[in-house]
């Protein structure tokens, strides 16, 4: 059995409500103890992140952690079309290489619901891997505006090798530049 649907092999094509089954399958194996541990880790890593943005970011991604597992547990939603898989191939092995660099069971844990999240938000629903109103430095939010997300910092992030931005549908906020 995989260890996670990131471990699954992937068909030559795979519908949007065959990706979303495997992750409705992943959101339903989590436990309690696993979201405690992932915001643990975030809470750690942030320790060193100006005091009002550190809290605004714990608090945005607690809250987004256990809405997007719950929205993925209770999505009865028809997603119509096939997945990318070529850019889902990429997604997974960015993943891939951020868990084998995991420094512990907090952080596995981050990886683990962050990937199944940003999955789902990726590659079904289409949305930002962030969520709107996440606050980045500089006094920049990322946004919806006009059908678009705009992000302030996706152009610098897409050269980020470990960054997710790459694959996120957000496009750069050109008033943040």
């Amino acid at each position: 059995m995989p260890e996670s649907f990131v471990d699954t092999a992937l068909k030559e094509k795979m519908t949007k409500d065959e990706l979303l089954s495997l992750l409705k399958r992943e959101a339903r194996n989590l436990h309690m103890k696993d979201i405690m541990l992932a915001t643990a880790f975030f809470q750690e890593d942030a320790q060193f992140m100006p005091k009002g943005y550190r809290d605004d970011y714990i608090k945005t991604f607690s809250k987004a952690f256990f809405t997007r597992i719950k929205d993925i547990k209770e999505d009865e939603n028809h997603y119509p079309g096939s997945v990318n898989l070529e850019k889902l191939r990429g997604f997974f092995k960015l993943l891939d290489e951020q868990k084998a660099g995991a420094k512990g069971d907090r952080e596995l844990c981050f990886l683990r619901i962050a990937s199944l999240v940003a999955t789902y938000t990726t590659f079904i629903r289409e949305e930002s891997i962030h969520p709107i109103g996440t606050k980045f430095p500089g006094g920049f939010t990322l946004r919806f505006h006009d059908g678009e997300y705009l992000c302030p910092v996706k152009d610098r992030q897409e050269k980020n090798p470990s960054a997710l931005c790459r694959f996120c549908v957000s496009v750069q906020d050109e008033d943040a530049v």
